[in-house]
């Protein structure tokens, strides 16, 4: 095996690798969506008021937390069908969106508590003054202030999806990088393909992190602490 670096290989390498590209993108935004909704679930979770059935669901979620999202894959992809009655057989996509979606879920959801739990008292008195409902209250009050202030930590989740993602490979998800080892494998030369995974995975990323950079400056400015007060009494005239 020669483990000089040629361009020929490179060049032919990348044709072969950029198949997997659309699989890795839309495998990131199955994902991410995925977890996106599921983190609503554990913020609310952590809002039920049976507390043995919170202290279950609170339990599970710091067991999926803390176990390598590799091992939850693998867990799903090859131990789930032999699980007696409930198991069922995953195609590798599903497998990657359920593991990847759900493990990430959990920390989304934090990041909602946290939009929530920084608006302040006076918004829940105010809605409860005007006599919203549940929904109401969520809908018109909580969650429009909630959510803007967490996009720029919503975004750098995305970021760091996108990275996990090939991941998926070691469960025959053909993303960039099972494309990447399996051109390795017929020709035993790793050097180029796994370069070019590296090269896209840059490219891809580097200036999302840079616009998420911007982003979360703005909001910054935009949701300062120093200026609560002045905007407490907006949003209140705005919801009266």
């Amino acid at each position: 095996m020669n483990n000089n670096w040629s361009w020929d290989i490179f060049f032919d390498a990348f044709p072969k690798v950029l198949e997997g590209l659309g699989i890795t993108l839309g495998l990131t935004i199955a994902c991410y969506l995925f977890a996106l909704i599921f983190g609503f679930i554990w913020t609310f979770v952590k809002r039920i008021p049976i507390t043995p059935i919170r202290w279950v669901l609170l339990w599970i979620m710091e067991f999926i937390r803390s176990t390598p999202p590799l091992v939850q894959l693998f867990f799903l992809y090859y131990a789930w069908p032999m699980v007696p009655y409930i198991g069922v057989t995953l195609d590798p996509f599903t497998s990657a969106v359920l593991g990847l979606g759900i493990h990430y879920s959990t920390y989304i959801g934090e990041v909602y508590r946290s939009g929530i739990d920084s608006v302040d008292r006076g918004q829940w008195e105010a809605a409860r003054a005007l006599n919203f409902s549940t929904g109401q209250k969520w809908a018109k009050v909580i969650l429009p202030q909630a959510i803007p202030p967490t996009i720029p930590m919503l975004g750098n989740y995305l970021i760091i999806m996108f990275k996990e993602v090939p991941l998926a490979s070691t469960v025959g998800v053909s993303g960039i990088l099972f494309m990447a080892d399996e051109f390795g494998s017929q020709h035993w030369k790793y050097l180029e393909p796994i370069t070019i995974v590296a090269i896209l995975f840059l490219v891809l990323s580097y200036p999302s992190a840079i616009l998420i950079n911007k982003l979360e400056k703005k909001m910054n400015r935009r949701f300062d602490k120093k200026t609560t007060s002045k905007q407490i009494q907006e949003n209140k005239g705005a919801v009266s």
